[in-house]
């Protein structure tokens, strides 16, 4: 059982006080029990949002065990779920007792994003936190907050006697009720694939499957994993990630549709560090987020950025979202040479794009004062130089280069420094090892040391960012998704494409910015493509990206009509705001932005067959505008006026797609 903590009779007696002094808080947003009935589950707290619809309630079990459990409007979402850590010398997660209870405290946060689904955010939550015990006193604190879209919790550990705090594992689960579905996306075994480069969270998703199902391989599932109980929706993931702890995930097993959080494997580290949180100081793990509700709910919900830490000081002037030009994308390797790039460059200027990408191998086949000559010549274009590298040092066996000039701050500085000089504007990095503790400190090295130079920073080959576009103002995006350039592969990735990018609105791209690279209206070599042009054009929009680098050519472009070319041309960076319109993970997606008073609507349709959906547009009501679709012959567009009403009815051709713009 969990009991009042003998030793601190003043922690008790604050329990109490808290009950007392909350008790209007009981007929609103909190309740707290004193019961210690002898053996039996208890609640210790229930915690409403702000509107009451999602409820927490943290119960006390039998073994002295803590357990939390989740609904909305009375129906579970989660199951009574496990809590507590284990860390070397001190187990947190049984015998433990109850120490404290804090008020509920209300939370307000308002910040801006450059990158995102919505550049000015209102956070509202409610947060308590309750103090345990183990016997031999060592304590843990246990915060929760609620808001009207989720639930999200963390652990910290201050114990003064626990000279290290050292993690073994941590408990926290998340039960799904029985006959739940799930959207989930296996993790990859570190060390295997091309060159040893896995995991980079680059799998095809399983969708709608049984909740429980046993993972496919030993390493897991990734974050975000999407989930359907009832008329629920649950988006589990993480946010908070200062480089102190290691990234999380779903557990390969899952008995009963109980998921555990996942360790990374033990080769996903930084060659030489570790694994697992190990802190000299107080240990503070990443906030668990849960966003709740309708599918529109959650897939607005920003509270994968609501979690993260405040943004560091960064020249809001350096921070430009964009769009880039990229030739290795269709024309892969032999394409990184002078005069190519400097053709990439006159095409990112003839769209009116901020940025041409130079990848990897540029520093042996063009070469350091070519590139700057380069840099130069784009920058009498307005158009900007990014220039790509390669992290890894001994955790794969990748050779494209420049390669290990990143490992140290010393490096670093140095290289961040010659680029700053040559007037580059940002790195793509490439090639990461995994989750471990020591590479996401690896991680958050690089983009403070990228931010001191001035520089914007795109990774590759990489973990999900994990709210770090808002810690982080240079972060313009990262791939954490099998993008595009699987497609370029082999047919099999191609036609599976449809479904697949159906699905990440609502889970890669539900949080964090997103590199898929999108967009080809020509062809693809040696591939047949499986989805028509309007649907290529609806992802430009449809996908959230600081940086969208497209990756059709020139060719290609010029194969498309004046009209796709000018909206192509004036399209916005970034967004004020973002919804959901209509969609069902993996099938098809309509989803409306807004930059200033213009609206921008992209949807797709992932299905064999025609699909007609109704809209309601009363939120653009009376705006005049066109909707681009596709034409009568394959690849072609069509294009039409439209005058945004209540409802209108659209019909989406098979794997096709439309985008309005108003």
């Amino acid at each position: 059982m969990l009991a009042a903590c003998s030793f601190v009779q003043s922690a008790a007696a604050a329990c109490a006080d808290g009950a007392n002094s909350a008790s209007s808080a009981r007929n609103t947003n909190s309740t707290i029990s004193t019961d210690s009935t002898a053996g039996a589950v208890r609640k210790v707290a229930v915690l409403r949002s702000p509107d009451r619809h999602i409820s927490v309630t943290l119960q006390a079990g039998a073994g002295g065990t803590l357990r939390y459990s989740i609904a909305r409007d009375g129906q579970p979402v989660l199951l009574p779920s496990q809590l507590g850590l284990q860390l070397q010398g001190a187990d947190l997660s049984q015998q433990l007792s109850v120490c404290g209870i804090s008020r509920p405290l209300a939370v307000h946060e308002q910040y801006s994003m450059a990158v995102g689904k919505r550049r000015q955010i209102n956070y509202r939550a409610l947060e308590q936190t309750t103090t345990v015990s183990n016997p031999a006193g060592h304590r843990m604190e246990i915060s929760f907050r609620v808001s009207n879209d989720g639930v999200a919790f963390r652990y910290r550990v201050r114990e003064e006697t626990l000279a290290r705090k050292q993690l073994l594992a941590e408990q926290t689960s998340f039960a799904l009720p029985a006959a739940t579905r799930a959207w989930l996306q296996p993790m990859s075994v570190a060390q295997t694939g091309w060159n040893g480069t896995n995991p980079s969270y680059e799998e095809h998703y399983q969708m709608d499957i049984a909740a429980g199902s046993a993972a496919p391989t030993r390493a897991g599932w990734v974050f975000p994993a999407l989930f359907r109980a009832g008329a629920n929706w649950l988006a589990i993931s993480e946010a908070g990630m200062d480089g102190s702890y290691q990234a999380s995930r779903l557990a390969p097993s899952s008995d009963g549709a109980e998921y555990r959080i996942g360790q990374p494997m033990a080769a996903e580290v930084y060659t030489g560090g570790g694994l697992l949180a190990d802190v000299a100081g107080t240990l503070t793990t990443p906030w668990r987020v849960l966003a709740v509700g309708s599918l529109k709910t959650v897939t607005d919900s920003t509270l994968g950025t609501d979690l993260a830490a405040p943004a560091i000081p960064f020249p809001p002037a350096l921070v430009q979202p964009g769009h880039a030009s990229w030739s290795w994308a269709l024309l892969k390797d032999d394409a990184t040479v002078y005069e190519v790039q400097k053709k990439f460059i006159d095409y990112a200027a003839d769209m009116h794009w901020d940025y041409t990408l130079i990848d990897a191998d540029w520093d042996r086949k063009i070469g350091y004062d070519k590139v700057r000559e380069l840099v130069q010549y784009a920058a009498a274009r307005q158009v900007g130089i990014l220039l790509w590298y390669n992290s890894s040092g001994a955790w794969n066996t990748t050779e494209y280069t420049p390669k290990s000039q990143l490992l140290t701050h010393a490096q670093r500085v140095a290289e961040f420094d010659r680029l700053r000089a040559m007037g580059v504007k940002g790195v793509k990095i490439d090639f990461f090892g995994g989750d471990g503790q020591s590479m996401i400190a690896y991680y958050t090295d690089i983009l403070r040391d990228a931010a001191a130079a001035g520089l914007l920073v795109n990774f590759h080959g990489a973990t999900l960012p994990r709210g770090w576009s808002r810690t982080y103002p240079n972060l313009m995006t990262m791939e954490a998704v099998r993008g595009l350039e699987f497609t370029t592969f082999e047919q099999v990735d191609e036609d599976r494409m449809p479904a697949h990018a159906a699905m990440l609105p609502f889970t890669r791209n539900l949080f964090d910015p997103m590199d898929f690279t999108p967009m080809v209206f020509g062809t693809i070599p040696n591939i047949r493509r499986s989805a028509s042009n309007g649907f290529e054009l609806a992802t430009s929009v449809l996908y959230l990206s600081g940086i969208q680098h497209f990756a059709e050519t020139p060719e290609g472009m010029a194969g498309v009509p004046a009209y796709v070319k000018q909206l192509l041309q004036e399209l916005p960076r970034s967004w004020d705001d973002s919804r959901l319109l209509d969609g069902y993970p993996g099938q098809y997606v309509v989803m409306a932005r807004r930059a200033g008073q213009h609206w921008y609507i992209a949807g797709i349709n992932a299905g064999d067959s025609a699909r007609t959906v109704t809209l309601d547009l009363s939120f653009a009501q009376h705006k005049q505008g066109s909707i681009i679709g596709d034409g009568a012959a394959e690849r072609s567009f069509e294009q039409r006026p439209l005058t945004a009403g209540k409802r209108i009815e659209l019909t989406i051709r098979p794997r096709g797609g439309f985008l309005i713009q108003l």
